[in-house]
Protein backbone atom coordinates (compact mmCIF):
# COMPACT_ATOMS: atom_id res chain seq x y z
CA UNK A 1 0.00 0.00 0.00
CA UNK A 2 1.15 3.60 -0.54
CA UNK A 3 2.99 5.65 0.61
CA UNK A 4 6.59 4.99 -0.37
CA UNK A 5 9.79 4.39 1.61
CA UNK A 6 10.56 7.95 2.75
CA UNK A 7 7.16 8.16 4.50
CA UNK A 8 6.37 4.54 5.40
CA UNK A 9 9.01 2.33 6.99
CA UNK A 10 7.28 -0.81 5.67
CA UNK A 11 4.48 -0.61 3.06
CA UNK A 12 3.79 -4.36 3.06
CA UNK A 13 0.39 -5.52 4.31
CA UNK A 14 -1.65 -8.71 4.57
CA UNK A 15 -4.97 -7.99 2.84
CA UNK A 16 -8.28 -9.30 4.20
CA UNK A 17 -10.52 -10.02 1.23
CA UNK A 18 -13.95 -11.01 2.56
CA UNK A 19 -16.54 -10.37 5.23
CA UNK A 20 -15.45 -13.33 7.35
CA UNK A 21 -11.79 -12.34 7.75
CA UNK A 22 -12.32 -8.55 7.96
CA UNK A 23 -13.69 -8.34 11.57
CA UNK A 24 -10.32 -9.40 13.03
CA UNK A 25 -9.47 -5.70 12.65
CA UNK A 26 -11.98 -4.83 15.39
CA UNK A 27 -10.57 -7.30 17.93
CA UNK A 28 -8.15 -5.20 19.98
CA UNK A 29 -7.05 -8.26 21.96
CA UNK A 30 -5.53 -9.60 18.74
CA UNK A 31 -4.53 -6.48 16.80
CA UNK A 32 -2.79 -3.29 17.86
CA UNK A 33 -4.16 0.05 16.67
CA UNK A 34 -1.25 2.28 17.64
CA UNK A 35 -0.21 4.95 15.09
CA UNK A 36 -1.95 3.32 12.12
CA UNK A 37 -5.14 5.38 11.74
CA UNK A 38 -3.99 6.47 8.27
CA UNK A 39 -2.25 3.21 7.37
CA UNK A 40 1.41 2.21 7.13
CA UNK A 41 2.52 5.74 8.09
CA UNK A 42 1.58 8.33 10.69
CA UNK A 43 1.33 12.01 9.77
CA UNK A 44 3.54 14.43 11.70
CA UNK A 45 2.37 15.48 15.16
CA UNK A 46 3.39 19.00 14.07
CA UNK A 47 -0.01 19.01 12.39
CA UNK A 48 -1.79 18.36 15.71
CA UNK A 49 0.01 20.58 18.20
CA UNK A 50 2.68 18.01 19.01
CA UNK A 51 0.17 15.48 20.35
CA UNK A 52 -0.70 11.98 19.25
CA UNK A 53 -4.45 12.37 18.77
CA UNK A 54 -7.05 9.86 20.01
CA UNK A 55 -7.42 8.27 16.56
CA UNK A 56 -3.76 7.16 16.73
CA UNK A 57 -3.92 5.72 20.26
CA UNK A 58 -4.35 2.03 21.02
CA UNK A 59 -7.02 1.31 23.68
CA UNK A 60 -4.26 -0.06 25.93
CA UNK A 61 -2.66 3.40 26.20
CA UNK A 62 -3.59 5.39 29.35
CA UNK A 63 -4.93 8.49 27.58
CA UNK A 64 -7.22 6.60 25.20
CA UNK A 65 -10.08 6.10 27.65
CA UNK A 66 -10.01 9.71 28.91
CA UNK A 67 -9.96 11.25 25.44
CA UNK A 68 -12.72 9.00 24.12
CA UNK A 69 -14.80 9.73 27.21
CA UNK A 70 -14.33 13.43 26.48
CA UNK A 71 -15.84 12.91 23.02
CA UNK A 72 -18.78 11.09 24.60
CA UNK A 73 -19.24 14.16 26.83
CA UNK A 74 -19.13 16.43 23.78
CA UNK A 75 -21.84 14.40 22.06
CA UNK A 76 -24.04 14.27 25.17
CA UNK A 77 -23.70 17.99 25.91
CA UNK A 78 -24.73 18.94 22.36
CA UNK A 79 -27.62 16.55 21.80
CA UNK A 80 -30.42 19.13 22.22
CA UNK A 81 -28.93 21.35 19.50
CA UNK A 82 -28.55 18.71 16.80
CA UNK A 83 -32.05 18.70 15.29
CA UNK A 84 -32.69 22.48 15.24
CA UNK A 85 -29.19 23.41 14.05
CA UNK A 86 -29.27 20.75 11.35
CA UNK A 87 -32.58 22.08 10.02
CA UNK A 88 -31.30 25.67 10.08
CA UNK A 89 -27.98 24.96 8.34
CA UNK A 90 -29.35 22.58 5.73
CA UNK A 91 -32.31 24.81 4.92
CA UNK A 92 -29.69 27.38 3.88
CA UNK A 93 -28.00 24.68 1.79
CA UNK A 94 -31.22 23.71 0.04
CA UNK A 95 -32.00 27.35 -0.78
CA UNK A 96 -28.53 27.76 -2.30
CA UNK A 97 -28.95 24.61 -4.40
CA UNK A 98 -32.43 25.64 -5.55
CA UNK A 99 -31.17 29.06 -6.64
CA UNK A 100 -28.24 27.57 -8.57
CA UNK A 101 -30.43 25.00 -10.31
CA UNK A 102 -33.02 27.63 -11.27
CA UNK A 103 -30.38 30.08 -12.55
CA UNK A 104 -27.84 27.74 -14.16
CA UNK A 105 -29.70 24.48 -14.65
CA UNK A 106 -27.44 22.58 -12.26
CA UNK A 107 -25.56 22.91 -8.97
CA UNK A 108 -22.38 21.25 -7.74
CA UNK A 109 -23.22 19.87 -4.31
CA UNK A 110 -19.68 20.01 -2.91
CA UNK A 111 -19.08 23.63 -1.90
CA UNK A 112 -22.48 24.47 -0.36
CA UNK A 113 -22.57 21.04 1.30
CA UNK A 114 -19.17 21.55 2.94
CA UNK A 115 -20.17 25.00 4.19
CA UNK A 116 -23.40 23.64 5.66
CA UNK A 117 -21.59 20.72 7.30
CA UNK A 118 -18.91 22.87 8.93
CA UNK A 119 -21.41 25.44 10.19
CA UNK A 120 -23.73 22.74 11.53
CA UNK A 121 -20.98 20.89 13.41
CA UNK A 122 -19.69 24.06 15.06
CA UNK A 123 -23.17 25.24 15.99
CA UNK A 124 -24.32 21.83 17.25
CA UNK A 125 -21.16 20.83 19.13
CA UNK A 126 -20.12 24.20 20.55
CA UNK A 127 -23.13 26.53 20.16
CA UNK A 128 -20.92 28.84 18.12
CA UNK A 129 -21.48 30.06 14.56
CA UNK A 130 -18.17 30.19 12.65
CA UNK A 131 -19.62 32.68 10.18
CA UNK A 132 -19.85 35.22 13.03
CA UNK A 133 -16.22 34.62 14.06
CA UNK A 134 -12.88 35.45 12.45
CA UNK A 135 -13.20 32.20 10.49
CA UNK A 136 -16.11 33.59 8.49
CA UNK A 137 -16.83 31.16 5.66
CA UNK A 138 -13.22 29.91 5.48
CA UNK A 139 -13.69 26.94 7.82
CA UNK A 140 -14.17 24.25 5.16
CA UNK A 141 -11.21 25.33 3.03
CA UNK A 142 -8.93 25.60 6.09
CA UNK A 143 -9.99 22.14 7.24
CA UNK A 144 -9.57 20.65 3.76
CA UNK A 145 -6.03 22.05 3.43
CA UNK A 146 -5.04 20.71 6.84
CA UNK A 147 -6.51 17.25 6.13
CA UNK A 148 -4.73 17.13 2.76
CA UNK A 149 -1.37 17.42 4.52
CA UNK A 150 -2.26 14.35 6.59
CA UNK A 151 -3.81 12.23 3.86
CA UNK A 152 -1.61 13.41 0.98
CA UNK A 153 0.55 10.25 1.12
CA UNK A 154 -2.48 8.11 0.19
CA UNK A 155 -4.45 10.63 -1.90
CA UNK A 156 -5.20 10.20 -5.59
CA UNK A 157 -5.91 13.50 -7.32
CA UNK A 158 -6.26 12.19 -10.86
CA UNK A 159 -2.82 13.35 -12.01
CA UNK A 160 -0.51 11.00 -13.95
CA UNK A 161 0.66 8.27 -11.58
CA UNK A 162 4.37 9.12 -11.70
CA UNK A 163 3.62 12.76 -10.82
CA UNK A 164 1.35 11.82 -7.91
CA UNK A 165 3.88 9.31 -6.61
CA UNK A 166 6.62 11.94 -6.67
CA UNK A 167 4.56 14.82 -5.26
CA UNK A 168 2.42 13.01 -2.68
CA UNK A 169 3.51 9.41 -2.07
CA UNK A 170 7.30 9.68 -1.68
CA UNK A 171 8.06 12.62 0.63
CA UNK A 172 5.83 14.08 3.38
CA UNK A 173 4.34 17.49 2.71
CA UNK A 174 6.03 20.07 5.02
CA UNK A 175 3.69 20.88 7.90
CA UNK A 176 4.78 24.53 8.21
CA UNK A 177 2.90 25.30 4.98
CA UNK A 178 -0.42 24.72 6.73
CA UNK A 179 0.52 26.05 10.18
CA UNK A 180 -1.38 29.35 9.83
CA UNK A 181 -4.51 27.59 8.59
CA UNK A 182 -4.45 25.22 11.52
CA UNK A 183 -3.87 28.04 14.02
CA UNK A 184 -7.06 29.76 12.81
CA UNK A 185 -9.04 26.57 13.35
CA UNK A 186 -7.46 25.96 16.76
CA UNK A 187 -8.20 29.50 17.95
CA UNK A 188 -11.86 29.21 16.96
CA UNK A 189 -12.27 25.92 18.82
CA UNK A 190 -10.36 27.16 21.88
CA UNK A 191 -12.71 30.14 22.15
CA UNK A 192 -15.88 28.20 21.38
CA UNK A 193 -15.41 24.96 23.33
CA UNK A 194 -14.98 26.29 26.88
CA UNK A 195 -17.62 23.93 28.34
CA UNK A 196 -15.88 20.86 26.91
CA UNK A 197 -12.40 22.17 27.79
CA UNK A 198 -13.55 22.73 31.39
CA UNK A 199 -14.69 19.11 31.49
CA UNK A 200 -11.34 18.00 30.06
CA UNK A 201 -9.47 19.71 32.90
CA UNK A 202 -11.68 17.93 35.44
CA UNK A 203 -10.68 14.66 33.75
CA UNK A 204 -6.98 15.50 33.97
CA UNK A 205 -6.50 16.48 30.32
CA UNK A 206 -4.87 19.83 29.58
CA UNK A 207 -6.98 22.39 27.71
CA UNK A 208 -4.38 22.48 24.95
CA UNK A 209 -4.35 18.73 24.32
CA UNK A 210 -8.14 18.58 24.57
CA UNK A 211 -8.54 21.40 22.05
CA UNK A 212 -6.26 19.72 19.50
CA UNK A 213 -8.36 16.57 19.89
CA UNK A 214 -11.58 18.56 19.40
CA UNK A 215 -10.21 20.12 16.21
CA UNK A 216 -9.34 16.65 14.92
CA UNK A 217 -12.65 15.08 15.96
CA UNK A 218 -14.64 17.90 14.34
CA UNK A 219 -12.60 18.81 11.25
CA UNK A 220 -11.11 15.45 10.34
CA UNK A 221 -13.46 12.78 11.70
CA UNK A 222 -16.88 14.50 11.63
CA UNK A 223 -16.54 17.10 8.86
CA UNK A 224 -14.47 14.72 6.76
CA UNK A 225 -17.05 11.98 7.18
CA UNK A 226 -20.08 14.15 6.39
CA UNK A 227 -18.48 15.83 3.35
CA UNK A 228 -17.76 12.39 1.90
CA UNK A 229 -20.91 10.50 2.91
CA UNK A 230 -23.72 12.95 2.11
CA UNK A 231 -22.75 13.06 -1.60
CA UNK A 232 -22.52 9.25 -1.54
CA UNK A 233 -26.11 9.04 -0.29
CA UNK A 234 -27.27 11.58 -2.88
CA UNK A 235 -25.57 9.56 -5.61
CA UNK A 236 -27.19 6.23 -4.77
CA UNK A 237 -30.62 7.63 -3.92
CA UNK A 238 -30.54 9.86 -6.99
CA UNK A 239 -29.60 7.05 -9.34
CA UNK A 240 -32.26 4.76 -7.82
CA UNK A 241 -34.97 6.87 -9.44
CA UNK A 242 -38.32 8.51 -8.87
CA UNK A 243 -40.19 5.50 -7.44
CA UNK A 244 -37.82 5.30 -4.47
CA UNK A 245 -37.96 9.08 -4.05
CA UNK A 246 -41.75 9.13 -3.87
CA UNK A 247 -41.78 6.16 -1.45
CA UNK A 248 -39.35 7.97 0.85
CA UNK A 249 -41.31 11.21 0.63
CA UNK A 250 -44.60 9.45 1.48
CA UNK A 251 -43.11 7.56 4.43
CA UNK A 252 -41.29 10.56 5.88
CA UNK A 253 -44.15 13.03 5.49
CA UNK A 254 -46.84 10.68 6.79
CA UNK A 255 -44.86 9.88 9.94
CA UNK A 256 -44.19 13.57 10.61
CA UNK A 257 -47.86 14.40 10.01
CA UNK A 258 -48.96 11.73 12.48
CA UNK A 259 -46.45 13.21 14.95
CA UNK A 260 -48.31 16.57 14.99
CA UNK A 261 -46.05 17.91 12.25
CA UNK A 262 -42.92 17.59 14.36
CA UNK A 263 -39.72 15.67 13.69
CA UNK A 264 -38.20 13.76 16.60
CA UNK A 265 -35.83 10.88 17.20
CA UNK A 266 -38.75 8.56 17.96
CA UNK A 267 -40.51 9.65 14.76
CA UNK A 268 -37.46 8.72 12.69
CA UNK A 269 -37.50 5.25 14.22
CA UNK A 270 -40.90 4.80 12.54
CA UNK A 271 -39.39 5.26 9.05
CA UNK A 272 -38.07 1.79 8.11
CA UNK A 273 -37.41 2.56 4.43
CA UNK A 274 -35.47 5.73 5.26
CA UNK A 275 -33.38 3.85 7.83
CA UNK A 276 -32.69 1.01 5.39
CA UNK A 277 -31.63 3.44 2.64
CA UNK A 278 -29.08 5.02 4.99
CA UNK A 279 -27.72 1.63 6.06
CA UNK A 280 -27.54 0.48 2.44
CA UNK A 281 -25.55 3.59 1.55
CA UNK A 282 -23.13 2.83 4.38
CA UNK A 283 -22.85 -0.76 3.16
CA UNK A 284 -22.31 -0.25 -0.55
CA UNK A 285 -20.05 2.80 -0.27
CA UNK A 286 -18.54 3.17 3.23
CA UNK A 287 -17.10 6.67 3.78
CA UNK A 288 -13.83 5.31 5.27
CA UNK A 289 -12.77 2.38 3.14
CA UNK A 290 -9.36 1.45 4.62
CA UNK A 291 -8.76 -0.07 8.07
CA UNK A 292 -5.52 -1.38 9.55
CA UNK A 293 -4.34 -3.41 12.53
CA UNK A 294 -0.98 -4.91 13.53
CA UNK A 295 -0.99 -8.52 14.74
CA UNK A 296 -0.20 -8.61 18.48
CA UNK A 297 0.72 -12.31 18.26
CA UNK A 298 0.81 -15.13 15.74
CA UNK A 299 -2.73 -15.52 14.43
CA UNK A 300 -4.83 -17.93 12.41
CA UNK A 301 -7.30 -15.90 10.35
CA UNK A 302 -10.21 -17.63 8.67
CA UNK A 303 -11.82 -16.56 5.40
CA UNK A 304 -14.79 -18.23 3.73
CA UNK A 305 -12.45 -20.59 1.93
CA UNK A 306 -9.29 -21.17 3.99
CA UNK A 307 -7.28 -20.43 7.13
CA UNK A 308 -4.16 -18.26 6.97
CA UNK A 309 -1.19 -17.88 9.30
CA UNK A 310 -0.27 -14.30 10.16
CA UNK A 311 2.86 -13.60 12.16
CA UNK A 312 3.19 -11.24 15.11
CA UNK A 313 3.99 -7.70 13.93
CA UNK A 314 2.55 -8.11 10.43
CA UNK A 315 0.23 -5.33 9.27
CA UNK A 316 -3.32 -6.37 8.43
CA UNK A 317 -5.18 -4.28 5.87
CA UNK A 318 -8.87 -4.27 5.10
CA UNK A 319 -10.51 -2.62 2.12
CA UNK A 320 -14.00 -2.43 3.57
CA UNK A 321 -16.01 -2.83 0.34
CA UNK A 322 -14.51 -6.32 -0.02
CA UNK A 323 -16.33 -7.17 3.21
CA UNK A 324 -19.54 -5.18 2.74
CA UNK A 325 -20.03 -6.39 -0.86
CA UNK A 326 -19.23 -10.00 0.00
CA UNK A 327 -21.58 -12.15 -2.14
CA UNK A 328 -21.40 -14.94 0.46
CA UNK A 329 -23.17 -12.57 2.89
CA UNK A 330 -25.28 -10.25 0.73
CA UNK A 331 -27.52 -11.17 -2.21
CA UNK A 332 -27.09 -8.81 -5.16
CA UNK A 333 -24.09 -7.54 -3.23
CA UNK A 334 -22.96 -4.99 -5.82
CA UNK A 335 -26.43 -3.50 -6.26
CA UNK A 336 -28.03 -0.69 -4.26
CA UNK A 337 -31.10 -2.36 -2.73
CA UNK A 338 -33.04 0.33 -0.80
CA UNK A 339 -35.13 -2.04 1.34
CA UNK A 340 -32.30 -4.50 2.08
CA UNK A 341 -32.33 -3.86 5.84
CA UNK A 342 -36.12 -3.78 6.34
CA UNK A 343 -37.96 -6.45 8.33
CA UNK A 344 -36.64 -9.16 10.62
CA UNK A 345 -34.40 -10.76 7.99
CA UNK A 346 -33.03 -7.37 6.94
CA UNK A 347 -32.14 -6.42 10.49
CA UNK A 348 -30.14 -9.64 10.85
CA UNK A 349 -27.76 -8.29 8.19
CA UNK A 350 -26.90 -5.12 10.15
CA UNK A 351 -24.00 -6.86 11.91
CA UNK A 352 -22.25 -6.90 8.51
CA UNK A 353 -22.49 -3.09 8.11
CA UNK A 354 -19.03 -2.01 9.28
CA UNK A 355 -18.52 1.68 8.40
CA UNK A 356 -17.97 2.72 12.03
CA UNK A 357 -14.89 0.50 12.53
CA UNK A 358 -17.18 -2.07 14.10
CA UNK A 359 -20.48 -3.87 13.48
CA UNK A 360 -23.62 -1.71 13.24
CA UNK A 361 -25.18 -3.83 16.00
CA UNK A 362 -22.51 -2.82 18.55
CA UNK A 363 -21.91 0.45 20.36
CA UNK A 364 -18.57 2.21 20.95
CA UNK A 365 -16.86 2.05 24.35
CA UNK A 366 -13.64 3.49 25.75
CA UNK A 367 -12.09 0.02 25.38
CA UNK A 368 -12.42 -0.24 21.59
CA UNK A 369 -11.69 1.73 18.40
CA UNK A 370 -15.25 1.94 17.13
CA UNK A 371 -16.15 5.49 16.11
CA UNK A 372 -17.16 7.51 19.18
CA UNK A 373 -19.67 9.40 17.05
CA UNK A 374 -21.29 6.31 15.49
CA UNK A 375 -24.76 7.22 16.74
CA UNK A 376 -24.31 10.87 15.82
CA UNK A 377 -23.23 10.12 12.24
CA UNK A 378 -26.16 7.73 11.76
CA UNK A 379 -28.53 10.38 13.14
CA UNK A 380 -27.33 13.22 10.90
CA UNK A 381 -27.34 10.94 7.85
CA UNK A 382 -30.97 10.09 8.57
CA UNK A 383 -31.72 13.77 9.14
CA UNK A 384 -30.30 14.63 5.74
CA UNK A 385 -32.58 12.14 3.98
CA UNK A 386 -35.59 13.23 6.04
CA UNK A 387 -35.10 16.97 5.50
CA UNK A 388 -34.40 16.42 1.80
CA UNK A 389 -37.63 14.54 1.19
CA UNK A 390 -39.70 16.85 3.36
CA UNK A 391 -38.75 19.46 0.76
CA UNK A 392 -38.59 17.57 -2.54
CA UNK A 393 -40.60 14.86 -4.33
CA UNK A 394 -37.79 13.81 -6.66
CA UNK A 395 -34.45 14.96 -8.12
CA UNK A 396 -31.83 14.07 -10.71
CA UNK A 397 -28.04 13.98 -10.42
CA UNK A 398 -24.87 13.65 -12.44
CA UNK A 399 -22.03 11.74 -10.77
CA UNK A 400 -18.31 12.14 -11.38
CA UNK A 401 -14.99 11.25 -9.74
CA UNK A 402 -13.52 13.09 -6.75
CA UNK A 403 -10.25 12.74 -4.76
CA UNK A 404 -12.33 11.26 -1.93
CA UNK A 405 -15.85 9.94 -2.37
CA UNK A 406 -17.85 11.20 -5.37
CA UNK A 407 -18.65 14.51 -7.04
CA UNK A 408 -22.40 15.04 -7.33
CA UNK A 409 -24.11 17.69 -9.44
CA UNK A 410 -27.85 18.21 -8.94
CA UNK A 411 -29.52 18.85 -12.29
CA UNK A 412 -33.19 19.03 -11.28
CA UNK A 413 -35.36 19.33 -8.18
CA UNK A 414 -39.10 18.88 -7.92
CA UNK A 415 -40.58 20.65 -4.90
CA UNK A 416 -42.89 18.78 -2.54
CA UNK A 417 -46.37 18.52 -4.04
CA UNK A 418 -48.25 16.60 -1.33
Amino acid sequence: MPPGPFISSNPKVVALLDGKSFPILFNVSKVEKKDLFTGTYMSSTNLTGGYRILSYLDPSEPKHAKLKQLLFFLLKSSRDRVLPEFKACYTELFKTVEYEVSEKGKCSFQTPSEQAAFNFLARAFFDSNPVDSELGTDGPSLANNWVLFQLGPIFTLGLPKYIEDLLLHTFPLPSFLVKKDYKKLYDFFYESASLVLDEAEKMGISRDEACHNLVFATCFNSFGGVKVFFPIMLKWIGLAGENLHLSLAKEIRSVIKSNSGKLSLSAMEQMPLMKSVVYESFRIDPPVQFQYGKAKKDLLIESHHAVYEVKEGEMLFGYQPFATKDPNIFERAKEFVPDRFMGVDGEKLLKYVLWSNGPETEHPTVADKQCAGKGFVTLVSRLFVVEFFRRYDTFEVEVGPAPVGVAVTITSLKAASF
